[in-house]
């Protein structure tokens, strides 16, 4: 079975003077069967309202700020060390336990 990756935001902040979002913080959360692994980080902007580009806080969806994110993180690289993780989980190569 082929691995799912799952890109979310799960919080953004902003400045209350011009609604401009200067942290974006994501999540990759990927599984295969019954494993799951995830990744978690932010990404910093610096908006300015009087770019022509400048999106209201209040019209945005998440496909864009993903957009901004992707621009900063190498979507394939999370996902690979995400796979790393999943793989490690599935084939480890230490565990705990007793014998009794």
């Amino acid at each position: 079975m082929p691995t799912t990756h799952t890109w979310s935001i799960a919080n953004l902040e902003r400045t209350t003077s011009d609604d401009g979002v200067t942290v974006a913080h994501w999540r990759c959360s990927s599984t295969d069967g019954p494993r799951i692994a995830s990744a978690y980080g932010t990404t910093s902007h610096t908006p300015n309202p009087s770019d022509a580009d400048f999106i209201p806080y209040a019209d945005l969806t998440e496909a864009v700020v993903l957009g901004w994110v992707h621009e900063q993180v190498v979507q394939a690289d999370v996902e690979a060390s995400n796979e790393a993780k999943i793989e490690a989980i599935a084939n480890p190569t230490s565990v705990t336990g007793t014998p009794w």
